[in-house]
């Protein structure tokens, strides 16, 4: 794994860095914001995840993220924050990040974020099938409802046959585990358990923030097929999602 750390507390960079080596993985470091849109920007394919504090020189943590995002739409992202910054860590959510690490945090802990974050992400697109091999073909698809397709080897999913564009992993993940079963209501534990593959301690905001951004997805294409059940948590409906 190519890794891009974006840390400006050196201290942190050199205790991450012995952590890095020992599981074989070539990391980067950033010091502040610029400098880290610039690393990232000269060779945007060859990294596989990006930390990210969100207090940097230069340009904060915030900015970085939205112009990583530009760049690409589904490198892994995950968000350093202050313990207290609960604002910060659902406008990050918001902003493009996968998931957060609140500081002061283990290394043990970090690790064990990036690998299973890394873990999804790492099942990206293999080949670039034809249009015939995805809004046609639906025996190419691992989901197939009334209006809706989706694809895990290609991470691609389809509503009335256009493409829901720029999924991020995580948007992806939470996506497939609704769809796979459609009008069945999942509480907000039951999602941050099946798709962040470990407990949030009662965070449901991080559900909320996926939810938020992965709706507006949706909504460039079709209807909302997403939806809210007060009081209970999320399903997936796409029952009047027909074509116009």
């Amino acid at each position: 794994m190519k890794l891009l750390m974006i840390e400006d507390n050196h201290s942190v960079s050199q205790m991450m860095s012995m952590f890095f080596k020992k599981e074989q993985w070539d990391a980067q470091f950033a010091y502040d914001g610029n400098e880290a849109v610039e690393m990232f920007s000269a060779a945007p394919n060859d990294w596989d995840m990006v930390t990210l504090d969100l207090n940097l020189p230069g340009m904060d943590g915030m900015q970085v993220s939205t112009e990583i995002r530009k760049i690409s739409p589904t490198v892994p992202i995950i968000m350093l924050t202050a313990r207290d910054s609960e604002s910060d860590q659902v406008l990050g959510l918001e902003m493009g990040a996968d998931d957060y690490v609140t500081k002061p945090f283990s290394p043990i802990t970090l690790i064990a974020r990036i690998k299973a974050l890394h873990r999804r992400a790492e099942l990206g697109p293999v080949s670039k099938p034809t249009e015939d091999d995805t809004a046609n073909d639906t025996e190419a698809f691992d989901v197939v409802t009334e209006n809706f397709k989706l694809n895990t080897k290609t991470r691609e999913a389809y509503l009335n046959d256009r493409q829901i564009e720029d999924l991020t992993p995580k948007e992806f993940d939470l996506l497939k585990t609704l769809a796979q079963k459609p009008r069945q209501v999942f509480s907000r534990e039951q999602l941050l358990q099946l798709v962040w593959d470990y407990e949030y301690y009662g965070d449901e905001r991080t559900v909320d923030a996926h939810i938020k951004k992965l709706r507006q997805k949706i909504e460039k294409v079709g209807p909302q097929i997403i939806q809210t059940v007060w009081g209970v948590g999320y399903k997936f409906d796409d029952s009047g999602a027909n074509k116009q």
